[in-house]
């Protein structure tokens, strides 16, 4: 599988997951995300994908300043259900930075390491689009995603029909996913830590 070029260049997000060196998949507990982790997960690279992607590694930023997070230990609360809108896209991406699962998450080792029931969806006092709860000091992290700094390209609309109305050729094609990969670019590499794309509410 080939990836766009830009994917190696977008920031990674380290994180310390004890169960991973518990059972040995990590020597030092230590795992490297990176952008192409959250596409293949989605199967896709969009603006959604992206920009929940930034706003994730700059929660836990924010809620970890002196080190890596602590993969299992966050709980994740959306303030809008999980079929509203791309919440149930978002939540896959923190699931994946995160450890936190819905019911049918890893249940744990002897009370331990559970991954089951971290993931919270129509939590009503959610002053944000998310919330991100550490569980061994209690601080939370509120943010919500503007994807409103990186307009998209106004041709896409007209390309996609044509896709869509199986009326486009390779050509087309080909420059609606440039176009399209262009702007997923742009919030990766130019707008990551634009403090406009994420907002931050405590």
């Amino acid at each position: 599988m080939s990836f766009p070029e830009f994917f190696s260049r977008v920031p990674e997000v380290t994180l310390f997951d004890p169960l991973a060196a518990l059972l040995g998949a990590s020597s030092d507990g230590h795992i490297r995300y990176r952008y192409e982790d959250a596409v293949r997960l989605a199967g896709h690279s969009c603006p959604t994908v992206a920009g929940t992607y930034v706003l994730a590694s700059r929660m836990l930023r924010r809620l970890y300043p002196d080190g890596p997070a602590q993969r299992g230990s966050l709980r994740v609360e959306f303030r809008r259900g999980e079929a509203e809108g791309t919440v149930g896209v978002q939540a896959a991406v923190f699931g994946l930075l995160t450890g936190a699962a819905g019911p049918g998450g890893f249940k744990g080792l002897g009370g331990m390491h559970g991954r089951c029931g971290r993931l919270g969806f129509a939590v009503a006092d959610v002053p944000g689009d998310v919330r991100l709860n550490r569980d061994d000091t209690g601080a939370c992290c509120t943010a919500s995603l503007d994807l409103s700094p990186v307009p998209g390209d106004p041709a896409l609309a007209r390309l996609l029909g044509g896709i869509l109305a199986g009326e486009a050729g390779a050509e087309l094609r080909t420059e609606f996913a440039a176009r399209w990969q262009a702007r997923v670019e742009r919030l990766l590499l130019e707008y990551f830590d634009h403090p406009d794309v994420v907002r931050f509410s405590d």
